[in-house]
């Protein structure tokens, strides 16, 4: 079963004003125009072709419906290339589009997933900012046909034959004595035209791919506001697990050592043998019970992570593990406090449960920097598998504190195995 958790959207930063008429950026409009322009149709075709064949073939055995699940992950891959290319050029500071993750296990989940995905507002946006880029694209191909045609006009007196010359793919004549003066001008309007364009292009897509500063603001605050109550939740969490171990484990040893050294209090003088014997399991019992305190305090806080990263944190986490492990760490350098915290207990949690449940023989850690400011990283083991989400519990620890840090985790244990856990959290949160 798969189990995900509805983690907040990574926080939309307010977009930079820039300027969408710099030389450079027009320069490159025009040239993504002019490939939608004639790129764009087949995407187009793509989208109808799918909509078609899954529409004309639903009534046959639901044949249409795997026609339908395609189009939707297609419109979702249209919409993430459009938004990374009006990112790429105009820097607004856009979000890198997701797929939406299941809410729930099992098939209906997915389904919910597959709704929510096709009815996902910023998809549809990406979809508008393509077609609105194919139309002026093809706009755009049409006039740089046209300045072509007007430099060839310009040029024709040096080659015509006749009294007149033709635009290209058109039916206007124009005298010999006329062509230079047509031509230039007509080139030169055209190229205006395409300027003109270019920079429409830009606002446009800046009006439909860019949040309202108000709609910024919301999100900004819902998406704190979750992370807030994921903190509290971990707090809490990790409050309840402290207590825990301390009642089911240093606390009756400390007790047993008080009445240890009470009775041996009480046999210095009658039995010095047995008194000293007292002191001895009483002594043991004390370094014991400082082993424990060590070992909790570790899972508090551990210093090598500060000192050493999390590379070096996740070595000695992985010697000390029950469960063979298999550690695949390459960070080129190293995120902020929190972020490597909470990627740490995490994996040390992770590595826990599957010890404790999986009856797992192997357990593959890995963990990644990507796009240089995301914490990536994934647990996985060979165990049974089975694993749920419940209030108190271990997963319910790993969600709350990832989601406090900014990031968002996911869960997938199947019956009969394997379990993964895998979390990705900004680098500075």
């Amino acid at each position: 079963m798969t189990s995900g958790t509805p983690t907040p959207a990574p926080p939309v930063a307010p977009s930079p004003r820039t300027s969408v008429a710099s030389p450079l950026r027009v320069a490159g409009a025009v040239a993504q125009l002019a490939a939608l322009g004639i790129l764009g149709p087949a995407a187009v075709t793509l989208v109808f072709s799918f909509l078609g064949l899954g529409l004309g073939l639903l009534p046959i055995l639901g044949v249409g419906l795997l026609f339908l699940v395609a189009l939707v992950y297609i419109l979702f891959a249209l919409a993430w290339i459009e938004t990374a290319r009006v990112d790429g050029l105009y820097g607004f500071g856009l979000a890198p589009r997701r797929l939406r993750t299941e809410r729930r296990p099992g098939f209906g989940g997915w389904l919910g997933m597959l709704w929510r995905q096709a009815i996902d507002p910023s998809v549809w946006r990406g979809i508008a900012s393509l077609a609105v880029a194919t139309i002026l694209g093809w706009v755009v191909v049409a006039l740089l046909s046209v300045v072509a045609s007007g430099v060839a006009v310009a040029f024709s007196p040096l080659y015509a034959s006749g009294d007149a010359v033709r635009f290209a793919r058109t039916g206007i004549q124009v005298p010999v004595e006329w062509a230079v003066v047509a031509g230039v001008l007509a080139a030169i309007l055209a190229v205006a035209a395409i300027v003109g364009l270019a920079i429409l292009e830009g606002v446009l897509a800046r009006a439909i791919l860019v949040p309202s500063r108000e709609a910024q603001l919301a999100e900004a605050a819902r998406t704190s506001s979750v992370q807030r109550a994921g903190a509290v939740r971990a707090a809490d969490v990790e409050r309840t697990r402290i207590e825990r171990d301390l009642h089911d484990g240093v606390q009756p040893r400390l007790v047993s050592v008080g009445m240890t050294l009470g009775l041996a209090q009480q046999k210095i003088d009658s039995d010095p043998d047995a008194a000293k014997a007292l002191i001895a399991e009483a002594h043991t019992s004390t370094k014991a019970a400082i082993t424990e305190l060590r070992q909790l305090a570790r899972g508090i806080h551990t210093s090598v992570l500060d000192d050493r990263g999390l590379d070096a944190a996740l070595s000695a986490l992985a010697a000390r593990s029950v469960v063979p492990v298999h550690l695949d760490v390459r960070l080129d350098g190293r995120c902020s406090r929190d972020t490597e915290a909470a990627a740490y207990f995490t994996i040390a949690e992770a590595l826990t449960n599957a010890a404790k449940h999986s009856r797992g023989t192997d357990v593959r850690v890995t963990v990644r920097l990507r796009d240089g400011n995301t914490l990536w990283a994934r647990v996985e083991d060979n165990g049974i598998g089975g694993a749920q989400i419940v209030a108190g519990g271990g997963l319910d620890g790993i969600v709350n504190r990832v989601v406090a840090a900014g990031g968002h985790a996911r869960i997938d244990s199947p019956l009969g195995g394997p379990t993964s856990v895998e979390v990705s959290i900004p680098c500075a949160s």
